[in-house]
């Protein structure tokens, strides 16, 4: 597994292949199947990985923080730091496209994750499932927009930037839970004519 998140480092997620991982492993090219089926079972073996170094993340990021809002501003603020600094990880979680189902040990690893998140949201929207998702929906986007930008540098390069983009997340969090009844508005788009 270390191979392959050095060689998703080098090339992502879609440059890796376990016949590289071999050689550079120094075994034959047929070793890594004794432990995995395929690629994508290796790379749900990382994701699982990942996954749990993010919620590890998370969980220390909001270890401080006492109420829904602030621990959700942090979440943010957390998720932005792991993508930059865990990059290889971050890209498994995120452009692998494995199927969640086919591996329940991935399942269960992203489930633990969701429900910090969940649990949070849903302690700020008490009895409004609907909002709750709404309001899920958005901090996700916004968590993810953020990242995505530092990852492309927008933001530049070092610990700078990082916690530039990641206090920048933050600050959006709080603002769309400070404007969460706006997200109660659906958008419907205009049918074709």
């Amino acid at each position: 597994m270390d191979a392959a998140i050095d060689l998703i480092a080098e090339r992502g997620v879609r440059g890796f292949s376990l016949a590289e991982a071999s050689r550079r492993l120094g075994v034959t090219v047929a070793a890594p199947y004794r432990h995995f089926a395929d690629r994508d079972e290796l790379l749900a073996a990382v994701a699982v990985r990942a996954i749990e170094a993010f919620g590890e993340s998370l969980a220390a990021e909001t270890r401080d923080t006492g109420q829904p809002a602030p621990r959700l501003a942090a979440m943010a603020r957390g998720y932005v730091r792991f993508a930059a600094e865990q990059r290889p990880l971050f890209s498994v979680l995120y452009a692998a496209g494995l199927d969640k189902g086919r591996y329940p040990e991935l399942q269960a690893a992203y489930e633990r994750v969701d429900d910090m998140f969940d649990s949070c949201v849903a302690e700020l929207c008490a009895g409004d499932p609907v909002m709750a998702t709404a309001l899920g929906d958005a901090v996700q986007a916004t968590a993810h927009g953020y990242a995505s930008l530092l990852l492309d540098g927008a933001y530049g390069d070092g610990p700078e930037a990082i916690g530039s983009a990641a206090e920048q997340a933050a600050s959006a969090v709080t603002a769309l839970i400070a404007g969460r009844s706006a997200l109660r508005e659906r958008r419907v788009a205009p049918s074709p004519q």
